[in-house]
Formats: structure tokens, sequence, C-alpha cells
């Protein structure tokens, strides 16, 4: 059991890489007003959901502990983060101040996830 919680750790933080990796990409277009979600963030995004989940469920199958107030905040980031890459997709511009609250709530999810014991 435990190799495969490893896995979808793994592809968690796969998931993370592709979403702050695809906001770190377009900051310099975030400060010329250009800045648009791309389809890794998307995807990101969703693998970060998909995979959460099933750690969730692996973890508990295997009786370990989970923090369920951490594991809530952390989802209600997630769906937020989600909504708005999903809906905000084909727009060819993206205000700043909402790229932004991508970036950072993504930023703070990391932090939640890492600091949060």
């Amino acid at each position: 059991m435990d190799v495969l919680i490893n896995v979808f750790v793994a592809l968690h933080i796969i998931g993370i890489a592709s979403l702050l990796g695809g906001f770190l990409t377009q900051m310099k277009a975030m400060s010329a007003g250009t800045a648009r979600f791309t389809p890794a963030m998307l995807h990101g995004a969703l693998t970060m959901l998909i995979t959460g989940v099933a750690l969730v469920g692996l973890n508990q199958a295997d009786d370990q502990s989970v923090n369920n107030l951490k594991v809530g905040i952390k989802l209600v980031i997630l769906v937020v983060i989600l909504g708005l890459v999903y809906v905000k997709r084909d727009e060819e511009k993206i205000d700043k101040p909402l790229f932004g609250a991508v970036g950072a709530l993504t930023t703070a999810n990391v932090f939640i996830a890492t600091l949060w014991t």
C-alpha cells in the first residue's frame, strides 16, 4: 500500500508543478497584461484534485490518520483555483488580480501542505 500511496504523492506533486509552472511561465505576460490560463494549469489542477482525493482514500484505507480540517481547507482552495482556471480558460487576456490570485492560492496550498503538521 505504501508504494501506491507514494505513486499518488508523486502524481500530486506533478500536478502542483504543472499548475505553478504554468503560472510562473506567464509572469512576464502578466506584467504586460496578456497573461492567460494555459491548458497545463487546468490539467495540473485536475490532477491535484483527483490524486488528492485518492490519497485521502488510500491513507484512510491504510488506517493512517488524516487531518480532515487541513484536507478540507486545501480542497476548498483547489476548487476555487479550478473554478477560476476552468471558467476563464478560453479568454485571451486575464486580469492581473485574477491571475495573481491563482498563483497566490496555489502557493498557499503548497505552504499549507508542507507547513501544517
